[in-house]
């Protein structure tokens, strides 16, 4: 599914707040990484993802590896960070940093 541009919008908006939950570095996507990332989207939809490489294109090769590792989309993505989204069918009210924004400020 691909986002729309309110979507992102919104999006981006949520993930002014938050911070990274999940750091790769050079050590590249290990199980655990991978493990951590699925847990993370799963959990909070909407998560910042921390880049930990020096070199631009590598970052960008490596966000590609998470994006189909993980079948999430990226919503934007600044220097070393990145924000991805992947939506959670189960997805728990109190965890999903999406569903918690909504709430909070009264969009339905």
């Amino acid at each position: 599914m691909s986002l729309s541009q309110a979507q992102k919008k919104a999006f981006r908006s949520i993930g002014h707040y938050l911070n990274p939950v999940v750091t790769v570095s050079e050590n590249g996507l290990s199980e655990g990484v991978l493990d951590e990332l699925d847990r993370a989207l799963t959990d909070h939809e909407l998560i910042k993802v921390k880049l930990a490489l020096a070199e631009r294109d590598d970052r960008a090769t490596m966000l590609d590896e998470l994006l189909k590792a993980s079948n999430a989309e990226a919503v934007q993505t600044i220097g070393k960070v990145a924000l991805l989204y992947r939506a959670s069918p189960q997805g728990n009210p109190k965890l999903s940093n999406v569903k918690r924004f909504e709430n909070h400020h009264g969009r339905r």
